[in-house]
């Protein structure tokens, strides 16, 4: 077994997933030197301190911290430095292997090339391997002005909290929209927090921003009918994606594998109010990204299966015909990041794998 597919068995550890596959082969051949994936297969993905990751490998402590330092420069792996002590860890194919390397929006002929690769690889596996087998990494968020106070929301269920939540954050370019070009929406709109953040930023493949320039980010998407999609906990955010249904990775799960979990939707769904409804059909033909809206008898009819609970539809409605109401059996959010991975690992059955690969 070479040293490439030795890395990719271990970062099909990660409940992202990077299955089997000839394209995937390509693409980490095309990101890493051998020499760069032999050092990688003495880390995990967590930050070990590069004179752990040295003697791992047997390299000097200068050797693997220039290459090291060099793969953190090109965001391929996570770096960081305390207390004059530098240390790296693993990145996961999403979020961080795809998307880190285009979040400057720069794209070469060689980007362009792993762009279509990845998009190749997202039907050939990885969209499969990232979605719930139920639960999902990701899920919806709905959309801040689509909520009424009366709703009782959870802390996790508004964006806003979410932004509230954490002390540093870094806004990038979409790496979905960015390689596909599949769409006119804007592109420099992916928030991500605190480590990644930082890491991105001083890495100079973000920028650092405000929360109230982070709320008018998210205030943007809603304008252009993008989805909010976040990291599937009730603690913290890791980044909040606003995702449209042609391009990005997490919307296509649905929109184009038609896989049964791919993301968790948000807690609610739609109802319009038929008394209410004037038959524009804004909803149905520009803000409803799964389909879930059709026009009968010129009165707005959502098909709650199809629903995810964006609230896209509710603000965009010019008579607020439509509302946005708590399911009877909302879907279970992990309370903790620490959760989530237990729970997507054992029912993908790699529980055992990640936890002694995360004591190496």
């Amino acid at each position: 077994m070479d040293v490439y597919e030795k890395l990719r068995e271990i970062l099909d550890l990660h409940p992202s997933g990077a299955p089997k596959s000839k394209t995937f082969d390509e693409i980490i051949r095309t990101l890493f030197t051998p020499e760069e994936a032999a050092l990688l297969l003495h880390m995990n993905f967590a930050p070990k301190p590069v004179e752990a990751i040295a003697a791992a490998a047997g390299m000097t402590v200068e050797e693997a911290d220039r290459m090291l330092a060099s793969l953190a420069d090109r965001v391929l792996v996570f770096g960081r430095e305390k207390g004059g002590k530098r240390s790296y860890g693993l990145l996961p194919t999403i979020p961080g292997l795809f998307e880190f390397p285009f979040m400057k929006g720069e794209m070469t002929p060689e980007f362009e090339k792993l762009g279509k690769l990845w998009d190749d690889y997202h039907r050939d596996g990885l969209g499969a391997a990232f979605a719930g087998n139920p639960t999902p990494v990701a899920r919806v968020v709905p959309v801040e002005k689509s909520l009424d106070a009366a709703l009782r929301v959870h802390p996790y269920e508004e964006v806003k909290t979410l932004i509230d939540s954490v002390d540093f954050i870094g806004l990038g370019q979409c790496a979905c929209r960015v390689t596909l070009h599949h769409c006119d929406k804007p592109t420099e709109m992916c928030l991500f927090f605190d480590a990644p953040a930082r890491f991105l930023v001083e890495k100079k493949y973000a920028r650092q921003i405000t929360r109230e320039e982070a709320l008018a980010v998210l205030n943007r998407a809603e304008e252009e009918g993008l989805v909010h999609t976040s990291t599937n906990t009730a603690d913290k955010a890791g980044f909040i994606c606003n995702c449209c249904r042609c391009c990005c990775i997490i919307l296509k799960g649905s929109t184009e594998l038609h896989l049964p979990h791919p993301f968790a939707p948000s807690a609610f769904l739609a109802e319009v109010k038929a008394e209410e409804c004037t038959g524009c059909g804004i909803c149905a033909d520009d803000r409803c990204p799964m389909d879930a809206i059709e026009m009968k008898d010129d009165i707005a009819v959502v098909t709650q299966e199809k629903c995810i609970g964006c609230g896209l539809c509710v603000t965009a409605c010019p008579v607020e015909a439509i509302v946005l109401l708590r399911k009877s059996d909302p879907p279970e959010v992990p309370a903790t990041g620490q959760e989530l991975v237990g729970k997507v690992l054992t029912e993908k059955g790699k529980l055992k794998d990640f936890m002694r690969l995360m004591k190496s």
